[in-house]
């Protein structure tokens, strides 16, 4: 199994994520939407950043179940309702990223959503990663 993260000069330099990533390996895992459920399905945490990291836990959870670790994350994206909060915490949630899941990272994007399946959800993480 191998992913090569792709930064390309002629672009601009990525920040907390990879341009392109080609994967190869035997096993790809699609990983679901996850927020900031408890395992009593309740949302914790009242700020971004603590909702962030929750909803990473749960997704690093899901893939660690399914056999992997954040270095075979391929894509992830966040959807959140709020994107300049987002951006203007984007330092702080990059700490709790690189904390959690390293430097390796995937080919991401954020996508701003009027809102999520939980009304108190502030970001939610899905992706997928490939496995050997």
């Amino acid at each position: 199994m191998s992913l090569h993260r792709v930064n390309p000069a002629e672009l601009s330099p990525p920040t907390g994520f990879s341009h392109a990533v080609t994967a190869t390996g035997s096993r790809l895992v699609f990983l679901a939407g996850q927020t900031a459920l408890d395992a009593d399905g309740k949302v914790v945490g009242e700020t971004l950043s603590e909702q962030f990291r929750t909803a990473l836990t749960n997704l690093l959870a899901a893939l660690a179940a399914a056999g992997g670790t954040p270095a075979d994350l391929a894509r992830v994206t966040v959807y959140a309702t709020d994107v300049a909060e987002y951006r203007a915490r984007a330092h702080e949630l990059g700490r709790v990223w690189r904390r959690l899941a390293g430097r390796d990272y995937p080919a991401m994007a954020v996508i701003g959503v009027v809102r999520l399946w939980d009304e108190q959800a502030m970001v939610e993480l899905d992706g997928f990663a490939m496995l050997e």
